[in-house]
């Protein structure tokens, strides 16, 4: 291990030093500081769920406040304007953070607000993987298979490179997530 950029102490060989918080890099420093982050958000009286580690609510005269975290990109979001902001400014003085505004793009799905609702799509996502493919010029098709068809292994089929092919389906099964039109034909 190298002592941090900026670090001006001589180290000789064979001393060990005790580290009072988690350094950028170690394998336990993600677990360490999720741990600070969880007290920091039980301290503002936010109740972790069970089911999801990651996401944080708070319930206050009838208003809820709603946290989600994924490595370090988070979503705060509620009907309580002035809980947001007290937990947003709470936040910004312990850790270091920036405010990128109202939600557009997260974790590959963009988010569109309207007069009539949400809506959350994949637009780019489904244009990089049809690019990586080399089929961004292909055409559409109601279900690009046919139905009732029989699989067999050919011992004469073309070898494909594996990694890529589960690579690609995990993330054909990731863009099923938001268009459950396509989940039969990925999931086959």
């Amino acid at each position: 291990m190298e002592a941090p950029p900026g670090f001006s102490h001589n180290f000789r060989t064979g001393e060990v030093y005790r580290l009072k918080r988690s350094l950028y890099g170690l394998k336990q420093s993600p677990k360490a500081w999720f741990g600070r982050f969880t007290l920091e958000m039980k301290k503002y009286g936010f109740k972790q769920r069970n089911s999801d580690h990651t996401l944080f609510l708070k319930h206050k005269e009838g208003r809820m406040t709603c946290l989600i975290i994924y490595v370090d990109d988070m979503i705060i979001t509620g009907n309580d304007e002035k809980e947001i902001k007290k937990l947003k400014e709470g936040l910004f003085t312990e850790f270091e953070m920036k405010d990128l505004g109202r939600l557009k793009y997260f974790l590959r799905i963009e988010v569109l607000r309207s007069q009539h609702g949400i809506f959350i799509f994949q637009k780019k996502y489904i244009l990089d993987l049809l690019a990586e493919t080399r089929m961004i010029d292909c055409k559409p098709a109601k279900t690009p298979m046919i139905v009732n068809k029989k699989l067999y292994i050919h011992d004469k089929a073309k070898t494909v490179d594996k990694d890529r092919y589960q690579r690609m389906v995990g993330k054909l099964i990731y863009l099923s997530h938001t268009r459950p039109d396509i989940a039969y034909a990925v999931g086959v």
